[in-house]
């Protein structure tokens, strides 16, 4: 048996707008976050570089596909997310690398593979063990979607 709903009263707010409440604010502007985003291969890395011409707040572009595997170590120094960008071709041995980096750093890991459910299947399998987060998507508009979600 569940309780009964009861309803939000007037005051609700009034007392929102007390002292004792207002301790509990935020009272500072939320901020952007360090994102990086690695093209893991040819097709991906055209992607973002179209995706980089959007005004960002803290995202940084980078190559890692076909590879040519970054110097880690000083691209993670300040990142808070990790977005790897694929395609049919991904380089599911950069995607390991990049993640088992962040795994190390605590920094949250997202997958994004761009193509046809059926032709990327492979990607998808090679990226899922790398990426807390995995979407497969035929519109490369949904990776400044989700840069945008994260305040990039």
């Amino acid at each position: 048996m569940t309780a009964p709903l009861r309803p939000i009263l007037a005051n609700a707010c009034a007392r929102a707008a007390t002292a004792e409440e207002a301790r509990f604010r935020i009272d500072r502007p939320i901020g952007g976050r360090s994102a990086l985003v690695f093209a893991l291969d040819g097709e991906a890395a055209d992607v973002i570089d179209r995706v980089a011409e959007r005004p960002w707040r803290g995202a940084r572009f980078l190559r890692a596909g076909g590879g040519a595997v970054l110097r880690l170590e000083d691209e993670l120094a300040d990142a808070d997310v990790a977005i790897m960008i694929g395609t049919a071709d991904a380089d599911g041995a950069a995607a390991s690398a990049i993640a088992r980096a962040c795994a190390e750093r605590g920094i949250m890991t997202a997958g994004l593979i761009l193509g046809e459910q059926l032709e990327v299947a492979a990607a998808v399998s090679a990226l899922r063990p790398f990426a807390r987060n995995l979407m497969v998507t035929e519109d490369e508009d949904d990776v400044a979607e989700v840069l945008t979600a994260l305040r990039a």
